[in-house]
Formats: C-alpha cells, structure tokens, sequence
C-alpha cells in the first residue's frame, strides 16, 4: 500500500467534508463566521480527521457519519488552536504559516471563532442521530465521549496542567500525563468514536483507545522535536516558540536523543495495539509515517 497516497486521500475527503459543514454551520455573513472558517479551512495535516476516517473505513462503518464526525473533530481541534495562540495563551502570531487569527481579526473575534467551534461538533454529532445516519444511542456515547476527552479530565486539563506550569521542569511523568490529556485525548475521542460509529464492540474501543494514547504521545514528542529542529517554513510558525516562551518539552527535559528513542517506542507500542484490526495496514503505516515527519 502506498500511504502517503491513502493518506491524501484521506486528506482530501477531509476538507471537502470541512468546506459542507463551513456551509451549513458557518455562513460567511459575520466577522466571527469568517474568522472561523480562516482558521478552519487554513490547512493543517487532518491527522485527526484522517483517523477517524480510516477507523471508520477499517470496519466499514458509514463513510457519511465517518465524515460529518472527521469535520466535527477538526471543528474542536481548530478552537483549541485559535484559543492556545491568543496572547493570554501561548501568544503566537503565526499559525500554518500564516498570521493567527487573532492578528488577523482581533482578539475579541477569535475569541468568538473558537467558541464557536468549541459548540458545534455536540450539534453536528447530535444531527447525525437525528437524522438516521448512526443510531441516536451511538450519537450519545460519541457526544459523552467528546466532552471527556476534550474537557477537564482531557485536552483542557492539559492545557491547564501546561498553563500552571510555565517556567517550571515538570517531572517526566506529570510531562507525560499532561501530553496525554493536551494531545493524546483527543486522538482518543477519534479512534473511539470511530469504531462506535462503525457499531464495534468494547474490545475494539479498548484496542483503538491504547493506540490513540500511543500515538498521541509519540505525536507530542515529535512535536517537541520539530519545534528545536524543524525548518520554520515547513513547520508553519516560529521555531522555538516553546522555548522562547518558558516551557520546559519532554525534549528539554530529556534530551533529543531519548526524546527520538522514546518517541521510536511508543509509536512500535501503537502498532502493536492495532492487532484486533483485520485491516490494519494504512494505519500501521502511517503511525509509523508520523514518527518520521518533518512539519
């Protein structure tokens, strides 16, 4: 299999999914709406939409529900992003290599676009049971999923962890912790969510739950990585921002050679989880494609 071309694949129903739902729940007719949707539609890798859709697609769930969800996740993913660069935040004025969008629409309309997208994936999940294209008992379990892991025992708990922390070397097990609430939470919801769309069982919700876990550190550590290594065109804002800004990375903390070893380890840990999937290939090989990315 040729992956990086499944995952432009991916890539591609990802947006097209993202640009319907900027049409039915973002109309261009406010200051608000457009910085939303410059934010949502700036690009990025999808990773998260991308895993939902392969999830979906390895169990042969509905492509419609796999893709009003992957839409839905990249929604919440863009308000964490929006917030995390205000100047109360990280304070980053560039984001995909353009101006963030409170530089480019003002604090107070970013503010409102992350709100925004922090609401809508619950109502889009919500339509989907509705409307029939998954059981409205799946919409619920998705919905319930959503808010734990996007809220305080997940991504903002990180946050928080990260927020009160500033400056300080954290030990490397609360760095850890916090990784798994900030990034691997989220990853969580969308391999999860994925197979309860798809109607599989608990067994296959625990397999994909530890390989999302995985993942979503490996992803962080990489992260750290790209953000000393990294060329900052590539990576779309400006190298050293984590530094720059008091934060002590995991490879701060330990080194990039550990970092890189243990980044190695979890992704072979993340392939390993995935062995209750017949059809595992595309994402055993783009778990490993990760591990080696440049941006």
């Amino acid at each position: 299999m040729d992956y990086a071309k499944q995952y432009q694949e991916y890539l591609a129903r990802a947006n097209q999914a993202l640009e319907k739902a900027c049409e039915t729940f973002l109309p261009e007719e406010s200051e608000v709406c457009r910085a939303a949707r410059y934010s949502l539609l700036g690009g990025g890798k999808r990773i998260r939409a991308v895993l939902v859709l392969a999830v979906c697609d390895m169990l042969n769930g509905s492509a419609e529900a796999a893709e009003q969800f992957a839409a839905a996740v990249e929604m919440l993913h863009c308000y964490s992003l929006i917030h995390d660069d205000l100047p109360c935040m990280d304070n980053d004025d560039l984001r995909r290599g353009k101006p963030s969008c409170h530089k480019a629409f003002g604090e107070a309309n970013a503010l409102l676009a992350g709100d925004a997208l922090a609401i809508l994936p619950a109502q889009v999940i919500a339509e989907a049971g509705l409307k029939g294209t998954i059981s409205q008992s799946a919409a619920l379990k998705i919905i319930a999923l959503l808010g734990e892991q996007a809220g305080i025992y997940g991504m903002i708990g990180g946050q928080v962890i990260d927020t009160e922390n500033e400056g300080k070397q954290l030990p490397e097990n609360v760095l850890l912790e916090m990784y798994r609430m900030k990034t691997g939470a989220l990853l969580e919801f969308c391999c999860r969510a994925g197979v309860i769309a798809a109607g599989g069982g608990a067994e296959l919700q625990l397999a994909a739950g530890t390989y999302a876990r995985k993942l979503g550190l490996a992803f962080q550590i990489i992260d750290d990585i790209l953000d000393v290594t990294a060329d900052e065109n590539q990576l779309g804002k400006p190298v050293g921002s984590d530094a720059d800004s008091g934060k002590y990375t995991y490879a701060a903390v330990v080194g990039l050679d550990r970092a890189r070893a243990e980044a190695a380890r979890l992704t072979d840990e993340a392939v390993q989880a995935l062995e209750p999937f017949a059809d595992r290939e595309f994402l055993t090989g783009l778990t490993k494609l990760l591990l080696d990315r440049k941006y």
